[in-house]
């Protein structure tokens, strides 16, 4: 795809986002040119790439494609799907929008700059997160940074709630651990046939969670929603966390719920539009 298309420029809690509208005039990008425009010294510069697509299922308002800053396609994006609800709401005036993703529906609940994205069931079998081994119980695998006898990180909990995640509880605050260096050997592990989004979470008085993420594929990020999705599910299965909480991450708050009627993550935050332009892509 060559010539000038125009983007919009978004993000949930500072996990920012180009934006291209597909909905008329089909959108489609090679991996060398979602990496040049997410990488901020050559192009545009963001965390992720979505592309909004016409719907295909009947009664839905629009359907997503999410592109990493490395140029691979995912599944799920909690932040992005709070913006691209907060747009369509604001084309439509509805308070009501449907978003399809390869993940599957996602039902969002839009009250003017703050969306609350009901993410689904989160899944824990070890072939479903997936894992390349069996392991009965994923609340904590075998998996550890460091010496064997004083480990810095071990044993995560893992879960995929569109992707895949490795929950690593930490006592102390997650910004004392280099992240960015354990981040992508664990990103990269064996374990992880898809590799993995990994997370250092912190359980703080009063129902709160302090959250570091190594995004698959990203890279530090300041908000990941799916993460804090992750979070919650796999804290209360450890009892660690109770089924609603704060999650505090670098760019901000979300407000989770795993209900208990359901078991469906209920993700509640911020969206916000940050700029328009147009690009070339012809390199």
């Amino acid at each position: 795809m060559s010539g000038m298309i125009k983007y919009l420029k978004m993000n949930g809690l500072g996990n920012d986002f180009i934006v291209f509208d597909g909905r008329e005039k089909s959108v489609q990008l090679s991996p060398d040119q979602v990496r040049w425009i997410a990488d901020p010294e050559s192009s545009i510069g963001c965390d992720q790439l979505i592309i909004m697509d016409p719907p295909r299922a009947s009664g839905t308002d629009v359907f997503m494609r999410i592109y990493n800053s490395d140029g691979g396609e995912v599944s799920a994006c909690g932040n992005a799907t709070r913006c691209i609800a907060g747009l369509i709401a604001g084309e439509t005036a509805k308070t009501s929008v449907l978003v399809e993703t390869a993940a599957g529906l996602l039902v969002c609940s839009v009250a003017g700059k703050t969306v609350s994205v009901d993410m689904g069931l989160p899944k824990f079998d070890w072939q479903s997160i997936p894992l390349a081994e069996e392991f009965g119980d994923t609340r904590g695998i075998e998996l550890q940074i460091g010496p064997i006898d004083a480990p810095v990180l071990h044993t995560p909990s893992v879960v995929n709630v569109g992707n895949p995640h490795a929950i690593f509880w930490v006592m102390d605050d997650p910004d004392n651990y280099d992240l960015e260096l354990f981040g992508p050997m664990l990103e990269n592990h064996p374990i992880f046939p898809d590799r993995a989004n990994i997370s250092l979470a912190q359980v703080l008085p009063k129902n709160q969670v302090k959250l570091r993420v190594w995004e698959r594929g990203v890279g530090l990020t300041k908000a990941c929603g799916t993460a804090a999705c992750a979070v919650v599910a796999a804290g209360v299965r450890k009892g660690l966390t109770k089924r609603k909480i704060d999650v505090h991450l670098p760019g901000g708050v979300l407000a989770m719920e795993w209900r208990e009627q359901d078991k469906h993550i209920i993700m509640s935050g911020p969206w916000g539009m940050d700029g328009r332009g147009e690009i070339s892509l012809e390199q």
